[in-house]
């Protein structure tokens, strides 16, 4: 196979290992996605049939888990049907779909949550500016471009993958990722590397602007009981998500880099689709239980749902 045009699929050599326990992976798995879908539908509808939860940090949450569901629809339906099935193969197509699917995902979340970092500066540090910095109308720019600008990045990052020739096809992981197929190439991949590096300091710079952000509510929130308590309900929530996200990201970047090939197949699965599998249903869960109003409304819905 010397150029693209005679790879028509991709074989997924990270099933390998899950043979002798597929129907127990398929019923974790389908489990994790059903609470998955479940907890973030449940805090989407909460803030949308809610007029008093139509403020900023709220619609911010309100997408953010509507990423979630879009990221992982990306992933598990593919997923748990592999794992019932005795060929693992991905055509070409449909391999550079799902690298969008979950790369757009990625970075929208980290948008979000570097939007919902500025929300809540502005929020504590500036209080009496709040409703005219974070107007409706700005909020709804913000969340635009915080999906627009992911999706042309992660457009520019996969349109070069296909003109690259490939040497291969096996994919050493149970989803495609567009490094594992940039792998393959035999032919310069330098373009690539390059649109890579320009993502990955454009991400860095969100990491730095909500590190900044964090200093400045630190030190607004030692001065005085109310900072304290405005810190301490909606911005550890959102520190956990942000802290959860970025580990479990840089978790995959490092391994998938440096990652020693004596580690067992199980081990690598794993390590791959953390990212897939933890935030989505921590970040719905950690804001479920932290935040008042959303706890609340949750806890009266449910208890008029028992009663009826």
């Amino acid at each position: 196979m010397s150029n693209t045009s005679s790879i028509i699929v991709f074989t997924l050599s990270g099933f390998n290992e899950t043979v002798n326990y597929r129907f127990t992976l398929f019923s974790l798995t389908l489990l994790s996605y059903c609470v998955i879908l479940v907890v973030n539908v449940s805090i989407i509808l909460t803030i949308i049939l809610d007029e008093n939860l139509h403020e900023p940090m709220y619609i911010c949450l309100c997408n953010l888990c509507i990423n979630e569901l879009y990221g992982t629809a990306g992933f598990y339906p593919k997923f748990t049907s592999d794992l019932l099935s005795d060929i693992h193969v991905i055509s070409y197509a449909g391999c550079l779909l799902q690298i969008y699917v979950i790369y757009s995902s990625v970075m929208v979340g980290y948008s979000v949550l570097a939007l919902m970092s500025y929300d809540r500066y502005v929020a504590i540090c500036r209080p009496l500016e709040y409703h005219s910095v974070m107007s409706l109308r700005r909020t709804a720019v913000l969340v635009s471009l915080s999906w627009f600008v992911p999706f042309c990045c992660t457009i520019m990052n996969v349109t070069l993958t296909p003109t690259l020739k490939l040497c291969g096809s096996h994919i050493e992981k149970p989803y495609c990722e567009n490094g594992s197929v940039i792998k393959l190439a035999c032919s310069s991949t330098t373009a690539n590397d390059i649109v890579r590096l320009i993502l990955i300091s454009f991400y860095c710079c969100h990491f730095l602007f909500i590190l900044g952000s964090y200093v400045q509510l630190v030190k607004s929130a030692v001065k005085s009981r109310e900072s304290r308590r405005k810190f301490t309900q909606t911005c550890v929530p959102h520190l956990l998500s942000l802290l959860n996200v970025s580990a479990a990201l840089l978790f995959d970047l490092t391994y998938s880099r440096y990652g020693s090939a004596s580690v067992p197949q199980s081990v690598k699965n794993f390590m791959a689709i953390q990212f897939l599998l933890i935030p989505p249903i921590l970040n719905p869960v950690i804001y479920g239980l932290v935040l008042t109003k959303i706890r609340s409304k949750i806890i009266s819905f449910c208890t008029k749902a028992g009663q009826s």
